[in-house]
């Protein structure tokens, strides 16, 4: 049984902690104690039915524009139309969390058992990668062993995925992307949430949830570095003052972490510094993402009393919020910069079976049914 439900910090800048609980609550939670899982179902949302192609979806090709989601709740990537919603489904392995696309077409998935590889054009699985670290059984859930956040390297011939280890550090996987294997190992942060790589492919960066870290890591020597990223400072496993997912800057190469909608911890990974700027949603927060121009795109999840919202941040620091229905995960952003698609998946219970569609110029926002706990997504 999980502890109950604490209020976020946000409004009353409390450091909670749970003192003396076995079992900790939400995203604030550890690694889950070794053995924990949770039920994929959340407060409220059904199962959502499995969308199988139509033979007319099947005989049309994967049209640019289409986008790809995680189903977190089931075992499947979901293709899904921007007007009309899911058009076919592949199976790649329990529990998918994020997705990486290469330049080839094909998709990269980190699931609780191995990285699957998809071919998007067909929509067909082309098999999965198995993880060399051992993360316990297979499981679901917000606390499950396996692979969350994923990257592929520039060129496009390594992949790093994080693999979580329920209790204890996690660890950094490199795939050679031609042989599919796995060919090293890094220690890493706990949880790690979020996979990044820099412009030039010199160093991935692995973002630890529940280690308020970012351990950055040499593509050439596998050096690691422990960055500690804690505006509001450590505050143990109960917190919910932790990082969740990054960005990586263009401009700079800076790393973008948002914090409760109150504090953006910008990070530079050569010095370690963490530079701290004031944030207006006020909200905790999840995923995020980058437009062409520079905008910063944020999740507000929506936990307790709060309404869910995306930020749009400009890249001089102006924001404004356009409000959400319901909690919502990550976010992707079209190539033109005009439209961001919000997962329902939400890694905690009250999560939904759809995407938020937000018209970024006017704020405007539709929902699109998607998928089974949509919660990874990619604009193909």
């Amino acid at each position: 049984m999980s502890a109950p439900r604490v209020p976020r910090p946000g409004r009353h800048r409390l450091a909670l902690v749970l003192a003396g609980v076995g079992v900790l609550a939400g995203c604030a939670a550890g690694g889950g104690g070794g053995g924990r899982t949770s039920s994929p179902e959340g407060a409220g949302a059904a199962a959502a039915p499995r969308i199988e192609p139509s033979a007319a979806d099947a005989a049309v090709p994967t049209v640019r524009g289409t986008l790809l989601v995680t189903d977190f709740g089931g075992s499947t990537v979901t293709f899904v139309d921007p007007a009309r919603g899911p058009v076919g489904s592949v199976e790649v392995g329990t529990a998918p969390y994020g997705l990486a696309l290469g330049a080839d077409g094909r998709a990269w998935v980190a699931t609780a058992e191995g990285v699957a590889v998809v071919d998007t054009a067909t929509r067909t699985g082309l098999g999965r990668i198995p993880y060399r670290t051992r993360s316990g059984p297979v499981t679901t859930g917000e606390y499950r062993g396996g692979g969350m956040g994923i990257a592929l390297a520039p060129d496009g011939r390594r992949l790093y995925v994080g693999v979580n280890v329920p209790g204890g550090p996690g660890v950094l996987e490199v795939i050679d992307t031609a042989t599919r294997t796995v060919t090293a190992t890094v220690p890493v942060g706990r949880r790690p949430f979020d996979m990044d790589v820099a412009a030039d492919g010199g160093e991935v960066y692995a973002t630890g949830h529940d280690s308020y870290d970012v351990t950055a890591v040499r593509a050439d020597t596998l050096a690691a570095r422990r960055l500690v990223v804690a505006p509001y400072g450590e505050q143990g496993l109960g917190s919910w003052l932790k990082p969740h997912y990054a960005v990586v800057r263009p401009s700079d190469g800076r790393l973008l972490l948002p914090f409760e909608g109150e504090r953006l911890a910008v990070l530079d990974p050569g010095t370690g510094r963490v530079a701290v700027e004031p944030m207006t949603a006020d909200i905790h927060q999840h995923g995020a993402a980058l437009a062409p121009d520079g905008t910063l795109l944020v999740v507000g999840a929506a936990e307790d009393q709060d309404t869910a919202s995306l930020t749009v941040r400009s890249p001089g620091g102006t924001e404004r919020t356009v409000p959400l229905d319901g909690p919502h995960e990550d976010v992707a952003v079209t190539a033109d910069g005009r439209t961001a698609y919000v997962t329902g998946g939400f890694t905690r219970d009250g999560y939904w079976n759809g995407i938020t569609v937000v018209d970024l110029p006017s704020g405007t926002t539709r929902r699109l049914e998607a998928g089974a706990r949509p919660l990874g997504i990619v604009v193909l």
